[in-house]
């Protein structure tokens, strides 16, 4: 079967600890819990659009350790096509270490390893997978010249979204003109247009300097607060709410959002931009009442069968 939904992007290993709260600066905290999952920005918005039922592949790059070949078996369970996702036999597999407080906020630190050998010739190894895909997804976990080149394989070939994560202040403009879609959260979005902070209020003079960056189209997500779209046709800022809970791990809910929105673009173009930021958001925000990402992702038989139709 040839994949629907191609992700070009990173695997890391993610060590968490929970803890009462973040520590401050030179602080040393005794935490509550400990866990080694298996996250990377790449592998949970392919394992999240996997699990609504797509048919995936991952293009990525993973180190000589054994914490690999167990986020390999991790894939393949899911159905997720791995043909593409290279062992880097000089570099460890990249490392996130996550702090998780009990309010469910959490502070990232990553260390990119193999992730650092996704080349552009990697990339172009998977010319056919990406050129066949209806929709390709990338982030910035992974050197910035294989994401271009994705896009520029893809291009003309289906529809595109980045995922501007982690921050960068100027990416390659490139980028921004060729995806399609270009989604951050206002973290992000704050680094990308100095706007501090970036609230509902200034909402339409971030989206405004987002699209004069190049970008076709944006999604700003906001956490409880929904989502906001805008586009070079319509700069008039949009915004779809959701509804609130009480999280307990947000770890992981940008990449239930990516991964449900490649999957709805995929499976049911005719739906409207409003309507794939809403299920986006559900399917986003059910991922933040449980703890870690693949574990806290909704499967298809999980969800309100309105949600596919």
């Amino acid at each position: 079967m040839t994949p629907k939904i191609v992700v070009v992007g990173s695997c890391m290993i993610d060590f968490t600890c929970f803890s009462p709260r973040l520590p401050k600066r030179g602080e040393t905290l005794i935490g509550t819990k400990f866990e080694t999952k298996y996250g990377g920005k790449g592998g949970n918005q392919c394992v999240a659009s996997a699990k609504l039922g797509g048919s995936t592949a991952l293009i990525a790059s993973l180190g000589y350790d054994t914490f690999a070949q167990k986020y390999l078996e991790i894939l393949k369970e899911e159905k997720v096509n791995t043909s593409h996702v290279k062992i880097q036999n000089d570099k460890h597999s990249g490392t996130a270490h996550i702090t998780v407080t009990e309010d469910g906020e959490n502070s990232i630190v990553i260390v990119l390893g193999a992730n650092e050998s996704l080349t552009p010739k990697h990339v172009e190894s998977a010319v056919d997978v990406i050129k066949s895909a209806s929709v390709l997804l990338c982030q910035f976990e992974i050197p910035l010249e294989s994401v271009r080149c994705a896009l520029e394989l893809h291009h003309g070939h289906g529809l595109s979204i980045v995922n501007g994560a982690p921050a960068l202040e100027n990416p390659d403009p490139k980028i921004l003109q060729l995806c399609d879609i270009f989604c951050i959260n206002e973290t992000e979005a704050e680094v990308m247009t100095g706007i501090q902070p970036v609230e509902l209020s200034n909402i339409q003079h971030v989206a405004d300097k987002l699209l004069d960056k190049g970008c076709n189209a944006i999604i700003i997500t906001l956490g409880p607060l929904g989502a906001v779209y805008a586009s070079k046709t319509n700069r008039n800022v949009i915004r779809i709410s959701t509804d609130k809970v009480q999280p307990v791990d947000t770890t992981g809910a940008g990449d239930a959002f990516l991964g449900a929105l490649a999957y709805f673009k995929a499976y049911h173009p005719q739906l409207s931009i409003d309507e794939y930021i809403r299920r986006s958001c559900i399917i986003a925000t059910r991922s933040v009442l449980k703890y870690g990402t693949h574990a806290s992702f909704s499967t298809k038989s999980d969800l309100p069968a309105d949600l596919f139709q």
